[in-house]
């Protein structure tokens, strides 16, 4: 049904109840599974002051170790479920234009990734990278709560 899955993951814990599903659905279906956590570019991430408290240099340093923190955890789940993962850390992206093109890149046929749950004037004005990729993609999703 699904050859291969792609696992987005920003490490939090409602999203690694979203990696043990997509891992769990992958063992039973024999499919391949990519695992994605997407790091924003630092001008997004870091603005005004902060930018000279925090320089480029240090953010991408601490970006790429809470990714590899992040994508080490995926891969300790899915040798628990007994599912072969590649993980890929996608740099210098929005969260959701990350998420789609690996996976259209990637020929994955299902995006498996948490819903955050914002409510009220918190989801209008931010609205949720889940429903950003779900309106952007042509791929499938599995969303989990």
């Amino acid at each position: 049904m699904y050859a291969h899955i792609l696992i987005a993951t920003d490490g939090s814990e409602l999203a690694q109840k979203a990696v043990e599903q997509g891992l769990t659905l992958a063992k039973t279906l024999g499919s391949k599974v990519t695992a994605i956590t997407v790091t924003e570019p630092w001008t997004a991430a870091v603005s005004g002051e902060w930018a000279v408290a925090f320089p480029v240099e240090d953010y991408e340093k601490a970006a790429a170790a809470n990714a590899t923190k992040i994508l080490a955890s995926v891969t300790e789940a899915a040798q628990r479920v007994g599912v072969a993962v590649e993980t890929v850390h996608i740099k210098d992206q929005f969260a959701a234009e990350g998420i789609v093109a690996e996976a259209e890149a990637r020929k994955c046929d299902l995006i498996v990734m948490a819903s955050h749950g914002r409510r009220g004037l918190a989801r209008f004005v931010l609205g949720s990278q889940a429903t950003r990729v779900l309106t952007h993609s042509t791929v499938p999703m599995l969303i989990c709560r």
